[in-house]
């Protein structure tokens, strides 16, 4: 349960590194990660006595803290892989729209289980003409063993951003685990499911740790 919380509440530190991204110059990919981390997990803590009350608050902070700054997009279709050119393309908006709606409840699910865990950022290195970094870093919490993960950032060619777009951790990759879990079904079944099936994730409630409701998936 606790390596399961920790893959999905690192997959929306992932996809936060560009939310300070304009208003610092240069863009420093390992500076990014650490300060949006901090970022996010101060104000969860600091407005945890409304969550308490509504836990949809977490879904809001998402989106206002992350989605702006998320290539979902690019995440969207680098997960539908060798499958993208056989998907109508009049399919794609409404699966790329699932899809960011899927990361915004998957963040908002993972963040209800934050508990003052730590994650301690690597030092950073020279990025200087890298299109792509990793950016490594510790999770720490009292009384469990440390858990290595990695962030792979990419620059945008287009605007000089720096974006997260995968997290590795125990060695699963997140792209790489949704890229699988689709592929068999898009095959079988088509876009249609996995938009069915985004949509009905999309669809659970936020509930915090100790709520007895029916366990979420």
């Amino acid at each position: 349960m606790y390596l399961k919380w920790l893959t999905n509440s690192l997959l929306a530190l992932t996809l936060s590194v560009s939310v300070a991204a304009q208003a610092q110059e240069p863009e420093d990919p390992y500076q990014l990660l650490s300060e949006v981390a901090t970022k996010t997990f101060d104000r969860i803590k600091a407005e945890r006595p409304q969550i308490e009350k509504n836990p949809e608050i977490l879904r809001d902070i998402m989106k206002e803290e992350l989605l702006p700054y998320v290539d979902y997009k690019f995440a969207a279709l680098k997960v539908l892989g060798r499958h993208f050119k056989s998907v109508p393309q009049e399919k794609l908006p409404e699966y790329i729209q699932a899809f960011r709606g899927y990361l915004v409840t998957t963040y908002a699910l993972a963040m209800a289980q934050y508990d003052n865990q730590t994650v301690e950022f690597e030092p950073g290195r020279d990025y200087e003409d890298e299109k792509m970094v990793t950016v490594r870093a510790v999770v720490k919490e009292p009384g469990k063993p440390d858990i290595k993960i990695a962030f792979q950032v990419r620059k945008n060619s287009r605007t000089e951003e720096w974006r997260a777009f995968d997290m590795v951790a125990e060695g699963i990759s997140m792209l790489s685990s949704k890229q699988s879990e689709f592929e068999s079904i898009i095959r079988q079944q088509g876009i249609d499911a996995v938009i069915e099936l985004l949509k009905e994730k999309n669809a659970q409630p936020i509930r915090l740790p100790g709520d007895k409701s029916e366990e979420q998936a």
